[in-house]
C-alpha cells in the first residue's frame, strides 16, 4: 500500500485464538492489527501498516525525543503484545521495528525460523515479573520546641542534623541489601532465569523513593502466583524500604530477537 511501512509488534505461535486476538486488538495510532506467517504455519508475525512519514529515520528520531509520542506508542505496542499473550506464546519486537513491506516481514520469519521457534518453544508457559527495590527518603527531624541549648551554635546543630540524616540513610540501604538478598532467595526457588536492569537513576526520590535495584524473572505461569506473594513477602520488616512487583507480563526481557544487520527489509530504527 502506497505511503505505508509495516510496523511490527511480535513473533508468535499460530494457534486458532491467535486470529481473533489479533482482530480485536488496536494498534499505533489505533491501526488495525494484522498477521502475517511463514513458510512454517506456526510462525506469525502481528503487524500494523502504518504512515511512512511517521516512521522515517528523520521523523521517528524527533518521535523518540517526544515523550508524549513515546508513551502513547509504548502503551500501543504493549497493548497487542499483551492480547497476544492471552492467548499464546510471544516474542515481543522492540518498539518502532518497521519493514518496507509484507515481504519483508515474511522473509525476517523465514530467515530466522529455527530461531524463533526455539525461542517460542523456551518461553512457553512462561511470564514475566518486575522486581524493584526502593529506599525511602527518611522523614525529616521533627523541629523541637524552644530555643536552641546555649552550648549548642547554630553550625554544630545544623552538622548534627545532617549527621542524623546521613545515619539513617546509610540504615536503609543495608536493609535494602538484606532485602536484596531475601528476595534473590525467594525468586530463585521458583523463577527459571532472571535479567538485570539499569535502576531508574536521575530522578527525584519523591514518594516513591530511590530506585535501587530493578530485575525481571521468567517465571512458569503455575507458579506465578506464589512467585509474587513470596517476593513481597521477602521485603516485608525492613525499615524505609519498599518492595514493588508488577506482571505478569510478556516476556520482554527474555525475548531472543535478532539484533544483527536488518533482514529482508527492516529499516534500522
Amino acid at each position: 500500500m502506497a505511503g505505508t511501512v509495516v510496523y511490527a509488534y511480535a513473533v508468535a505461535r499460530s494457534t486458532e485464538a491467535l486470529g481473533p486476538a489479533a482482530a480485536g486488538a488496536h494498534g499505533i495510532a489505533g491501526a488495525p492489527v494484522l498477521l502475517l506467517h511463514a513458510e512454517d504455519p506456526g510462525l506469525a508475525a502481528a503487524v500494523s501498516r502504518v504512515p511512512a512519514e511517521d516512521f522515517r529515520q528523520d521523523a521517528l528520531a524527533e518521535h523518540l525525543e517526544d515523550l508524549q509520542w513515546l508513551e502513547t506508542a509504548a502503551r500501543a505496542h504493549h497493548a497487542v503484545v499483551a492480547a497476544l499473550a492471552a492467548v499464546t506464546t510471544v516474542l515481543p519486537l522492540r518498539l518502532a521495528t518497521v519493514y518496507f513491506d509484507d515481504d519483508g516481514v515474511r522473509s525476517a520469519l523465514d530467515a530466522r525460523q529455527d530461531e524463533f521457534t526455539a525461542a517460542l518453544a523456551r518461553l512457553a508457559a512462561q511470564v514475566e515479573w518486575g522486581v524493584k527495590i526502593y529506599v525511602e527518603a527518611p522523614a525529616p527531624d521533627p523541629v523541637p520546641e524552644g530555643p536552641p541549648p546555649a552550648d549548642v551554635g547554630p553550625g554544630r546543630a545544623y552538622l548534627h542534623a545532617r549527621r542524623a540524616v546521613r545515619d539513617r540513610h546509610a540504615e536503609r540501604y543495608r536493609a535494602a541489601e538484606q532485602a536484596a538478598a531475601r528476595v534473590e532467595a525467594a525468586a530463585a526457588r521458583l523463577a527459571v532465569a532472571r535479567a538485570h536492569h539499569r535502576v531508574h537513576s536521575g530522578e527525584p526520590v519523591g514518594e516513591q523513593g530511590e530506585n535501587v535495584l530493578n530485575d525481571a524473572y521468567l517465571v512458569p505461569v503455575e507458579r506465578a502466583g506464589v512467585f509474587r506473594e513470596d517476593v513481597l513477602r521477602a521485603g516485608q520488616g525492613l525499615n524505609g524500604v519498599r518492595v514493588e512487583v508488577t506482571g505478569p507480563w510478556a516476556p520482554y526481557s527474555f525475548a531472543v530477537l535478532p539484533q544483527d544487520e536488518p533482514t529482508g527489509g527492516e529499516r534500522p530504527v
